[in-house]
């Protein structure tokens, strides 16, 4: 079942990433504030953390795969997400490598991983032309405020979802306690 669950799951959360802003308080609209849902990313740094092992890289191959289905339903740019996605999970991946799994580690790598994707991805479209956002903008109305509201849905997942992916984890590379 959990075999089934991760691409659903992550399927779902592509779709509710696009309606997202529709359930944003218009107070927050009125500020300026331009909040972006990395929600699929969230759930794809909980993954690396508590479903894959040191030598496994299913969150990594998801990451590309489910980027680039971010690239072709919301941008028009084909690669940037799928880039930027298999980069950062990767680097999280690594680093888990690391540091001890626990909350904290989870809650600062889930910060580092949302700031690099989404500056990142500022990076390539300011780049390319796209984006014509001043940076001290960018900081304040996007990227603050994106993080904020991600690390709060990171909250909810965090509690609803790391015991269910570590025993999936263990019915899944069949580890026995020793």
């Amino acid at each position: 079942m959990s075999r089934l669950f991760l691409p659903l799951f992550l399927l779902l959360l592509l779709v509710l990433e696009g309606v997202a802003l529709d359930f944003i308080p218009s107070q927050i609209i009125e500020n300026d504030w331009i909040l972006v849902a990395h929600w699929l990313f969230i759930f794809l740094v909980l993954m690396t953390l508590f479903y894959d092992l040191e030598h496994t890289y299913y969150s990594v191959l998801f990451a590309i795969i489910f980027g680039l289905m971010v690239d072709i339903v919301y941008t028009n740019v084909i690669g940037v997400y799928m880039f930027m996605y298999g980069f950062t999970i990767y680097f999280v991946h690594g680093m888990s490598k690391m540091l001890h799994t626990n909350f904290f580690v989870a809650f600062l790598l889930s910060a580092v991983g949302i700031s690099v994707v989404d500056f990142g991805i500022y990076l390539i479209y300011s780049f390319i032309g796209i984006s014509q956002m001043d940076s001290s903008v960018y900081f304040t109305n996007r990227l603050l405020p994106s993080l904020v509201a991600n690390l709060i849905f990171f909250l909810i997942l965090y509690v609803s979802l790391k015991k269910k992916m570590v025993k999936w984890s263990k019915e899944r590379f069949d580890i026995k306690k020793s």
